[in-house]
């Protein structure tokens, strides 16, 4: 039975408010994982190849750096976009166990674009 405390466990569609409300308690705290991850990989490649990197620690370098961390936070959001229509769509009991599945696909996606763009984009360009 459902309790009015808990709206999500009816029968009954949850409103939109609700669906947010729940997918925001998931990911935003594992936002704070993903983000320990990329500054991870960040920190790797510039200790694996410091010498190269030392010339790129300056002010403007700083500006980028945090542009990047804020677009990496922007594509995070994506999740969103995916998660409250699959709320919407299935039932909780189906859905909520597969989001871990689409958390580890995003986190991957996410380390292979920061990799490359640290690869690609970034490290021949460091004089």
């Amino acid at each position: 039975m459902a309790t009015p405390n808990h709206p999500i466990t009816s029968n009954a569609s949850p409103s939109l408010r609700i669906i947010v409300a729940d997918a925001a308690r998931y990911w935003e705290p594992r936002r704070i994982l993903y983000n320990l991850v990329l500054g991870a990989v960040v920190l790797i490649w510039i200790l694996a190849s410091w010498p190269h990197f030392r010339p790129a620690f300056n002010l403007p370098s700083f500006g980028v750096l945090v542009v990047l961390g804020l677009i990496a936070n922007a594509l995070y959001c994506a999740a969103y976009f995916i998660d409250i229509p699959l709320q919407r769509s299935f039932p909780a009991i189906r859905w909520k166990p597969r989001r871990a599945a689409l958390w580890w696909i995003g986190m991957l996606f996410a380390l292979l674009l920061t990799n490359y763009w640290i690869a690609d984009e970034i490290y021949p360009y460091v004089r």
